[in-house]
């Protein structure tokens, strides 16, 4: 049968906003420094960018760039952008001038919108961008309008607050294009489509029980998959986004008593940088602290050390390919009597799929065979379903290799225990095969954050004359301490197998990506310099 208007409806995440603005109008729905905006004001808002954006001449199908932190224009443009049916495209606030440049003009977008303390990147090659027509000035940190343009609030002041018509008349319409870190080669645009952007924004709001009264913190940077999809979560059950500019542990803390927070999300860095603050334990929760964090396997001893002051952690697993988030550590009450240790181990797994995305399985990447659950066998995590990207935009080839087989290919290596539960044990490239021996460099991480002394710990192979590879651990001490390679290396010899111990220990800072994400590759490619290394 034809699908009718009275029985379908083209499913978007910007009608997430009309319905708030009804239901909760009078209601505070953004707040940022002495800024608070009612659900009213914050779609008056939204709508005038949107009409400001019409009136330049962004239309559908137009791309529109935005370089800028948590701020609320940045949570606008969620909505506005895709509102008119042109894309969103979010760019890391953390890359360089040239990398900014290859993804503007990549993306093919006409419009620029760059927060005034990022405009320096800008300057450098404002000539290079082939497509921008327009650009504006977000002025946040001071009046200064660094580029030719107006600022974003004389820019929203010529829109009328005139509801705009949702001009989205195909769920797979290009809603957003999130770009890859690019770890590999040039940053590849992963393409979000308005169904998939609206069904993991429900699934983001049911899985971490969200409702009206939910007060959410932005330490998740929001051009990292559009905020995990919680820019219209948070939206859609009506509760308050609370902006952060920058992510700093004592105005997160102070940010949680003074105005609530029920939810915040987090990479284990940042997790890391939290537990070890020196005020952390003295902090006064007003209500229950839910933390949702992923972007590298947690290990178990920083779960435990959140939940001593207080919060309640819960890991999800996804990449940028699949929204954001695709499974999570569903909690089961028989776990409630387990120890500790216990808990925080079980709540390190990536679990189950979302309730709105139900496919994913862990298979040898070879014959596409599911392995058997036994929490032993290792096989790539591989996904499908509605919160899967439409692929890279304008690379096809890598698209269809990413798709091989029907499913969306992860690079993670995982494990199934026998309820199911999927735990990662490595990515596909950071597994050490050592004398033939197959060493998870996540579980060599996991023993070593139980040591004392340590902060946080990378492990990465390294080149071995006798086994071909061993394993190497990169550490960053915990202040006021001096652990020794000795410590580290005997302690390790005490907590696991003789042929996973690291061979060499080095103590300093690690590179990092700008959403928290340790960048091993660094690691790798000085130790391997020269060298060819193969992982099968």
């Amino acid at each position: 049968m034809s699908k009718r208007s009275v029985n379908y409806d083209v499913l978007s995440p910007v009608k997430f906003l009309p319905r708030s603005a009804l239901t909760y109008s009078d209601k505070e729905a953004v707040v940022y420094n002495d800024q608070r905006y009612s659900y009213r004001e914050f779609y008056n808002r939204v709508n005038r960018l949107a009409n400001a954006l019409k009136n330049a001449g962004i239309g559908k199908g137009d791309k529109v760039a935005f370089i800028c932190p948590n701020t609320p224009p940045m949570l606008e443009a969620h909505y506005a952008v895709p509102m008119i049916g042109a894309t969103l495209v979010s760019i890391n606030i953390r890359l360089v001038a040239k990398e900014i440049a290859y993804i503007i003009n990549h993306s093919d977008a006409k419009a620029l919108f760059v927060d005034n303390e990022f405009a320096g990147l800008i300057k450098p090659i404002i000539n290079e961008l082939t497509n921008v027509t327009n650009i504006v000035n977000i002025c946040d940190i001071s009046a200064e309008k660094p580029l030719a343009g107006p600022d974003y609030e004389e820019f929203i002041a010529g829109g009328s607050e005139e509801p705009v018509e949702i001009d989205v008349d195909d769920e797979y319409q290009v809603a957003t294009i999130n770009y890859t870190s690019g770890t590999t080669g040039l940053p590849k645009g992963v393409m979000y489509h308005h169904r998939g952007a609206y069904l993991n924004a429900l699934g983001e709001a049911l899985e971490c029980g969200m409702n009206s009264q939910s007060v959410y913190l932005w330490t998740l940077p929001m051009f990292h998959c559009n905020g995990w999809c919680f820019t219209w979560g948070v939206t859609a059950v009506g509760g308050t986004h609370v902006c952060l500019r920058k992510v700093v542990p004592e105005e997160i803390y102070r940010l949680v008593e003074e105005e609530g927070i029920s939810h915040l999300c987090a990479a284990p860095t940042v997790l890391i940088a939290m537990s070890t603050f020196p005020g952390a334990k003295e902090v006064k929760m007003t209500r229950q602290l839910n933390v949702i964090t992923a972007g590298a396997p947690p290990a178990p001893a920083i779960i435990k050390n959140m939940e001593v002051i207080g919060a309640n952690v819960t890991q999800v697993y996804g990449l940028t390919e699949v929204y954001g988030p695709h499974s999570i550590c569903e909690w089961q009450p028989q776990w409630d009597s387990l120890s500790a240790d216990e808990r925080a181990k079980i709540k390190a797994r990536q679990g189950v799929p979302y309730i709105t995305a139900h496919y994913m399985d862990v298979v040898d990447p070879a014959s596409m065979a599911p392995v058997a659950w036994d929490g032993e066998t290792m096989g790539e995590i591989v996904m499908r379903g509605n919160n899967v990207m439409l692929g890279y935009y304008k690379q096809p080839e890598s698209s269809d290799e990413a798709f091989r087989g029907g499913w969306f290919h992860s690079g993670d290596l995982a494990v199934v225990h026998p309820n199911g539960y999927v735990e990662i044990k490595d990515r596909m490239k950071d597994i050490i095969i050592s004398g033939g021996e197959n060493i998870s460099t996540v579980e060599v991480e996991n023993i070593i954050y139980n040591h004392p002394d340590v902060n946080e710990v990378a492990v990465i192979s390294i080149p071995d004359p006798k086994w071909g590879e061993v394993a190497k651990a990169f550490i960053v001490p915990k202040p006021g301490t001096n652990p020794t390679a000795e410590d580290i290396i005997n302690y390790c010899r005490e907590n696991m197998a003789r042929f996973k111990v690291p061979k060499a220990i080095e103590f300093g800072e690690l590179p990092k990506t700008s959403t928290g994400k340790i960048m091993k590759y660094k690691l790798r490619d000085k130790e391997w310099a020269g060298r060819d290394r193969k992982v099968n």
